[in-house]
Order: C-alpha cells, then structure tokens, then sequence
C-alpha cells in the first residue's frame, strides 16, 4: 500500500452565493503558505443495548459533520486565503462557501457547501509573519464522486 504526502490532497474554495444548489467550475486552491490542515470532523454517537443481545450497548454514529482548519502565514493577494478573510465581520450567509477536497491520490472528491468560522486572517508576533487559519465544516454529507474511472 502506498503512502502518500498530505500536500498531495487538494482543497478548494469558491464562494456561494444564497439559493444556490451546485458549485460553479472555478475553484480557488487553498494552498499558498499552507502549512498544515487539521481534520476536524464531529461524529455524533447513541448508545443503545437491546434484549436481542447479552446487554452490551451497540454504538451508532447518528451524524458526521466533516471539518478541515488550514493553518499557515497570511498573504491577502492570495484570492483562496481572500474570500475567507473578507468573511470575518460577516454572518449567515456571508460565511458560506462551496469546498471541495481531492483526495491525495486523486481518485476520490467530495465536494458541498460549508461553513467558514475561526477566521484568523493577520494575526501573531511582531517578528513572525502573519497568520492564516479558520475552520471549513461542511454543513451537511459532502457529495462523494468517483474519479478513478474504474
């Protein structure tokens, strides 16, 4: 089994704009002086035990909500790192995206709209460059596609 470097999965952004059902086809890579993304997916869990069993409770996950906070220095000419900074004094709608990840092997995508929050976009030591980091959480399932051709 291969092992692939975490810089190969591709993250992307695009505005969204309120009622709309699908993506655009021009994406914004967030990429540039990204040094690290953090999975930050919630799961929701019930434990229940049933009299068909010896009373062990089972675990079911009821709900996923997939989440990524890219962490990096700031460049605001950057348009990924941009349209999120330009969301930070903005509510609702005005911190909605559409993302979309590539997985590293280039097989798999999943793409759906998202909620941008966390936005640090200019902050740090007075000897470090800026910093860049927010949270991506996707508001519901992200649609999954194939894209091995297999």
């Amino acid at each position: 089994m291969a092992r692939l470097k975490n810089a190969l999965r591709g993250h992307f952004v695009q505005k969204y704009t309120p009622g709309q059902e699908e993506p655009g086809t021009e994406w914004l890579e967030l990429a540039k002086y990204i040094s690290t993304i953090g999975d930050d997916t919630q799961e929701e869990t019930e434990d229940t035990a049933f009299y068909d069993g010896d009373g062990t409770p089972e675990t079911d996950v009821v709900s996923v909500a997939g989440a990524y906070t890219p962490e990096g220095s700031f460049d605001p000419e950057d348009p990924a790192q941009a349209l999120i900074a330009n969301m930070k004094y903005k509510t609702g709608d005005g911190r909605k995206i559409w993302h979309k990840v590539v997985s590293a092997d280039g097989k798999k995508e999943w793409v759906g709209r998202a909620t941008v929050s966390a936005i640090v976009a200019g902050a740090g030591d007075a000897s470090a460059y800026e910093d860049f980091s927010c949270n991506i959480r996707f508001d519901s399932l992200p649609k999954e596609t194939d894209l091995s051709g297999e």
